[in-house]
């Protein structure tokens, strides 16, 4: 943990979430300083300089800002508890005065005699992306007060933006083995408020892994863990090479996370009947006479391409890793252009979108358990092996939409979608869950956003699963 003011009966430092009325008797014997500051009350003034004052410990190594601490003789004088919450107005204020938006979290702490009446404590975290500006002013602390970074500073801070750019963009691709190339879609949670905090202990980790299997039991799925150098990977089957593909999520000692889920790829069977619909809607203009039904001679043999006993083990295997769901069969699985089979690439949107959703719910589940929120995240997602697979339904909207439209399919090479840093407060309502779902299909040619009707018909039908 980075600096905290406040300690437990063993000397521990404290976080915020920890801190007790009782807890501000240890400010007696502190002085302001790089990382904390006092302020007896909320006034006017004050409330001009908090946007400053916050801007200036996250470009500097974050802080704490006390308000009902008198800054002379450290004594609690207690600022009313208002109608408005006190971290909606600071935060009010930030949005206001400081760009980019700084990482803080505050809790107003109130008087057990008297519960009308508290202090507010205002926990700054350093900044993953400097320079944080205040009213057109780039301030960092100098001792117990904050000043205008100039010089050496100015670069200073933009190289540490540049650095953790770096680090997040290495961060954000698949580190879980998966023996095939199968299409996946992969969901990277880079946390960054962990700056200066120290490792986490083996107990630590322990207590989070605990979490995550919580999160998997909510959803009714198995977990099985495995141990990396650097990671635990949870599996919702045994991992073993010949076996179906299977959902995975690489939890880090920091917290931060990586979701890989493959496709769901209908088999041979299945794909045909797709393919035959899919032809028919796109020439809606062909009688049923005129149409030629495949060559039984070619269907079967491009079905012989895939060995039968691997897929009746496959398919026994995919039984395991989401109930209900159709495998991932060998072939289907083959990156584009490649020969082993004949035929294109067919994904159950229904059946996708489900594995992607649910297993997206476990990350929902993991962080309600763990008590803490997306905020201090930045997100990214990458389709793997994705390019051309044609998305099935036999909602009649979409067969509807394909007659007018053509089929959708996933039409870019692998790719990676740009950052997005959930504190940056449009995204104050991010759930894992509606975010991978809805980008998943969106990049496989869903048209979200759409002013057409006709599109958000589909989009509404599709995303019902």
């Amino acid at each position: 943990m980075s600096f905290s003011p406040f300690r437990d009966e063993r000397g521990a430092a404290k976080e915020l979430a920890a801190v007790t009325y009782a807890d501000l008797a240890q400010l007696a014997d502190m002085d302001e300083g790089y990382v904390l500051e006092f302020k007896r009350s909320f006034t006017s003034s004050v409330k001009a300089k908090v946007p400053k004052i916050i801007a200036s410990f996250a470009n500097s190594r974050g802080g704490w800002l006390i308000i009902g601490i008198a800054d002379d003789d450290r004594s609690i004088c207690p600022v009313p508890r208002l109608a408005a919450d006190y971290g909606q107005i600071i935060g009010e204020l930030c949005r206001r005065h400081v760009s980019p938006a700084p990482p803080f979290d505050v809790r107003f702490i109130p008087n057990p005699a008297n519960e009308d009446e508290g202090v507010v404590v205002v926990r700054v975290e350093e900044g993953s992306f400097p320079p944080y500006v205040a009213d057109g002013v780039v301030e960092i602390r100098e001792g117990s007060t904050s000043g205008p970074a100039t010089g050496a500073a100015l670069v200073e801070l933009y190289d540490k933006a540049t650095r953790r750019q770096s680090r997040i963009a290495e961060f954000c691709r698949r580190t879980v083995f998966f023996a095939r190339p199968v299409p996946l879609f992969d969901l990277y949670l880079f946390r960054m408020d962990t700056v200066g905090r120290d490792t986490p202990s083996r107990d630590e980790v322990a207590v989070c892994a605990e979490a995550m299997r919580r999160a998997f039991a909510a959803q009714r799925l198995e977990c099985h863990v495995q141990h990396a150098h650097d990671s635990l990977i949870f599996r919702t089957s045994v991992a073993f090479d010949g076996m179906a593909p299977h959902s995975a999520i690489e939890l880090f000692p920091d917290e931060s996370i990586k979701l890989t889920v493959p496709a769901v790829l209908c088999p041979p069977a299945e794909r045909d009947r797709a393919l035959a619909a899919l032809r028919a809607a796109c020439t809606p203009q062909v009688g049923e006479a005129g149409r030629t039904a495949p060559d039984a001679r070619q269907v079967g043999a491009a079905e012989r391409t895939e060995d039968a006993g691997d897929a009746a083990t496959l398919m026994g295997a995919a039984e395991q890793v989401e109930p209900g769901a159709p495998v991932c069969l060998r072939g289907a699985g083959v990156a584009a252009g490649a020969a082993k089979t004949a035929h294109p690439r067919v994904m159950s949107a229904s059946d996708t979108l489900r594995r992607v959703t649910r297993m997206a719910a476990v990350l929902d589940r993991y962080i309600r358990e763990r008590r803490g929120s997306w905020q201090p995240y930045a997100t990214a997602y990458e389709l793997e092996n994705m390019a051309g697979v044609l998305l099935w339904s036999d909602d009649p909207l979409y067969l509807s939409y394909v007659r007018g439209h053509g089929p959708l399919f996933c039409g870019t090479t692998d790719c990676r979608s740009r950052v997005r840093y959930l504190n940056d407060g449009a995204h104050d309502a991010f759930r894992a869950r509606q975010f991978a779902g809805s980008h998943f299909f969106e990049a496989c040619g869903l048209p979200l956003g759409s002013p057409d009707p006709e599109d958000n018909a589909l989009v509404d039908a599709l995303l019902r699963g």
